[in-house]
């Protein structure tokens, strides 16, 4: 209580929205830090008028399904829309039977639609414009993780293709994309779209036809080659379109058609329903420690659920730090607010947690990136979170479940982090000590993932201090089980 008493005391704002300087006799513990923020009435006043102003921007509200007026559908109305549509853009965009008729199937499920535009429009949209206007990609091409993905940036094929723009691993290692352990960049909206927009580049380089294009970000660029190999010599879609796999076949006129309905919305009686976060509303910080969403959400006023929602790179609810990269953490935007004011005490309280899960070896040992489960006979997905201290969706996604359906015999991935104690006996206290030869480039966190240890162990081990440097040729001492 001191502690909390004597952070209030010197907590001092220099300016409405400037730095705060904290002087503390002592690190607080996360909680400490967390009712510190919650009891400045100056936080709150400053929070509240942040949050206000945003909210007073021009902002389209959402509107129940029943009070859509549908249109009758006019086929010579529709021709017209098109024409209209297709002056405007560089992806040709013509009247089809096949599109009026997939327009005519999107038309009869409106609900999912509205949901799927206002998650869009209010969050998703105005990060892949930015993303596709630095490359000079057509903006139209915004629409396609609703086809691809229903905008959810968690998404897993049967296939393995993961993330909004549903990139396979190969591919998305190609562009650069960091696939570990602990993250996942095709799951990252930011980073995917960048990569997508790279690969539209390539793909246009090859095909300078944006319907081909897409065709080709379905099926591959060979299937596309071959198909107008097989029309003798064709570069028009419609007329590739039966020389295509049958799923390209039916991918471009879903993209089309989604593009026509979002520009029409309000002539077919489509309207955006507002989602519970805006893009506009969120800020990124970029961590220089390594943070759990658990630690985060303990301080600041957000739940790990939306941590999970704005950060879906992160597989393991964790962001780690290792020098030289920069991995960002995005929040609402009141929220790094707060965070840039209280990021110094904050990293001195979680360093303080991480210190205080820490045990020394071999009592304690931490588990590998993950384990392989066994499902026994009771078992459900919910009772298996438990048991790991992860949650239903985040096992969902690892191991590619479409439902939460499970049977007795069925191995299950589950990434932890979680420390379990040893029952100290004599294999445990026999560890091999191995020595490593540190090479160009090395950091401790990328050892520490090759041999399955803690960067703090190594530290130990090795006498090493925070913040120092390793050379090439030092000799690492490790212990190994």
């Amino acid at each position: 209580m001191k502690k909390l008493l004597s952070f209030c005391f010197f907590l001092i704002v220099t300016a409405f929205f400037g730095q705060e300087k904290i002087i503390l006799a002592d690190t607080l513990s996360l909680d400490e830090l967390a009712a510190g923020i919650q009891d400045i009435d100056s936080l709150k006043r400053i929070d509240s008028i942040w949050y206000e102003s945003f909210l007073l921007s021009p902002l389209i509200s959402g509107m129940e399904s029943d009070s859509i007026t549908v249109h009758d559908f006019n086929t010579e109305v529709f021709k017209a829309q098109l024409e209209k549509l297709n002056a405007t853009s560089p992806i040709e965009i013509i009247y089809h039977p096949v599109l009026e008729k997939t327009v005519k199937h999107m038309l009869a499920n409106k609900k999912h639609l509205q949901r799927l535009f206002g998650l869009g429009e209010h969050y998703y949209y105005p990060m892949f414009e930015q993303e596709l206007d630095k490359n000079n990609i057509p903006l139209e091409l915004k629409h396609l993780p609703v086809i691809e993905s229903a905008l959810n940036p968690l998404a897993v094929s049967p296939a393995g293709a993961a993330g909004l723009w549903q990139f396979m691993y190969y591919t998305g290692k190609t562009y650069h994309l960091e696939i570990t352990s602990y993250l996942d960049e095709r799951f990252s909206p930011e980073l995917s779209t960048w990569a997508a927009s790279l690969h539209f580049k390539d793909l246009y380089e090859l095909f300078k036809d944006w319907n081909l294009v897409l065709a080709a970000y379905n099926s591959g660029a060979g299937n596309v080659s071959r198909a107008i190999r097989r029309s003798g010599g064709y570069k028009n879609y419609w007329n590739l379109r039966f020389y295509l796999p049958r799923e390209t076949a039916g991918y471009v006129p879903q993209f089309l058609a989604v593009w026509f309905l979002y520009e029409f919305r309000d002539y077919y009686g489509i309207k955006p329903v507002k989602p519970a976060y805006e893009y506009i509303l969120t800020d990124t910080i970029q961590i220089k420690k390594h943070v759990s969403f658990e630690q985060i959400s303990k301080v600041f006023p957000v739940t790990e659920e939306e941590l999970e929602f704005l950060n879906p790179a992160y597989k393991l609810d964790i962001i780690p730090y290792v020098e030289g990269k920069q991995y960002l953490l995005r929040l609402p935007y009141r929220v790094a607010q707060i965070f840039s004011l209280y990021e110094k005490d904050f990293y001195a309280a979680v360093e303080k947690d991480w210190n205080n899960r820490e045990k020394p070896l071999p009592k304690f040992y931490t588990l590998p990136d993950y384990v392989i489960y066994r499902v026994k006979p009771g078992d459900y997905l919910g009772k298996i979170a438990r048991k790991y201290g992860t949650s239903v969706s985040k096992i969902k996604r690892w191991n590619r479940l479409r439902s939460s359906r499970i049977r007795a015999g069925q191995k299950l991935k589950i990434y932890t982090v979680r420390r379990m104690a040893l029952t100290p006996d004599k294999k445990s206290k026999k560890k091999q000590i191995i020595y490593y030869r540190v090479k160009q480039g090395d950091t401790l966190w990328d050892i520490s993932r090759k041999y399955r240890v803690s960067v703090r162990d190594l530290m130990q081990w090795n006498g090493m201090k925070s913040g120092k440097k390793l050379s090439p040729g030092t000799k690492l001492k490790i212990y190994k089980s």
